[in-house]
């Protein structure tokens, strides 16, 4: 079994990952629900839990609940003394957990997800459970292909060739300043590029492209005069030092002038880059309470060879549930 937290935890990718082997999500419960030191449990095997989690166990304790023997009794049991700050109920089947709150700062996600589910189901997973920075690199040969399976912000004035890049910004706001962490706008596809000449392709729009493509705006801005590469971009996205990316409140993304005005003359120690020809990432550092934000690049020759990654991190990119439709 695996527990994931996706909060503001300390971790480039603001995330959590515990694996507890040679149990079940309802095994896991059925062990923790009596344990003589619950605290003690979370702390040794899901590093403490999630904020809010503990509160299932202080309920054991004042009504006495009776062990769950089954998913059904487990999943009304939660969904009665649980404590969850959100609209959305909390999400059992035979896949695992998955729970949607808030920590009166920002909104957090937690999950407890079946080894056979992470298996079955890579294509949804398989970023959700990696905790190595930075993701692999390597990629295909040309000529590879990559279908993406969630909807995606197509930037409409296509380069040439027969590849396109992905961009992937996971950010504490949300794009329209009417949502919340958790509610990412999707992925944003440069179609008729690589990685390799997205510098160049990102120079020759000569226009802001549109308030509701926020982030393909800020990555035309990141991009100076004479980058050869996407990788200086990079660099100067983790010297920003603003929580908030854009202008006045407004979703406008700054200039190149106003970057270089922003920017640190060094990165955070914190804040991690990695660039190689088909896969860019970034982990901006805020500070101490918000942690980072990441953004990742790759193109389809990338994709190809990390299949389930890839689809995955779109996918993360989409809604905070990786089993949502």
């Amino acid at each position: 079994m695996y527990f994931v937290e996706r909060s503001r935890v300390d971790s480039p990718f603001s995330k959590r990952v515990f694996h507890v082997p040679e149990t079940t999500v309802l095994g896991w419960f059925q062990r923790a629900w009596h344990h003589e030191d619950p605290e003690a449990l979370l702390i040794a095997e899901i590093g403490g839990g999630a904020y809010g989690f503990d509160s299932i166990f202080e309920a054991i304790e004042e009504h006495h609940l009776p062990c769950p023997q089954t998913l059904d009794e487990l999943r009304e049991l939660l969904d009665e003394h649980l404590w969850v700050e959100s609209d959305d109920p909390i999400r059992l089947d035979e896949r695992g957990l998955r729970v949607r709150t808030n920590d009166d700062e920002v909104d957090l996600a937690y999950y407890f997800l079946e080894d056979e589910a992470i298996a079955a189901h890579p294509d949804r997973l398989a970023y959700l459970v990696n905790d190595t920075w930075p993701l692999p690199s390597g990629a295909a040969a040309p000529g590879a292909t990559f279908t993406p399976d969630v909807a995606l912000r197509v930037v409409d004035r296509p380069g040439p060739g027969p590849d396109s890049v992905y961009a992937v910004r996971i950010t504490w706001q949300h794009t329209d300043h009417n949502g919340t962490n958790l509610d990412q706008r999707e992925a944003t596809v440069f179609p008729g590029v690589n990685l390799p000449g997205l510098a160049d392709h990102l120079r020759r729009i000569a226009d802001p492209v549109s308030r509701e493509r926020f982030d393909a705006d800020l990555l035309r801005s990141l991009v100076g005069p004479g980058d050869d590469s996407i990788g200086p971009a990079l660099d100067r996205y983790v010297c920003l030092e603003p929580y908030d990316l854009s202008i006045l409140g407004k979703w406008t993304a700054p200039s190149h002038e106003q970057i270089l005005q922003w920017k640190l003359p060094q990165p955070p120690p914190q804040a991690r880059v990695a660039v190689d020809q088909h896969l860019a990432q970034a982990a901006r550092y805020i500070d101490d309470f918000f942690g980072h934000e990441q953004l990742f690049l790759f193109d389809t020759q990338w994709a190809a060879t990390h299949r389930d990654l890839a689809l995955s991190l779109l996918r993360y990119a989409t809604h905070w549930d990786p089993f949502a439709q």
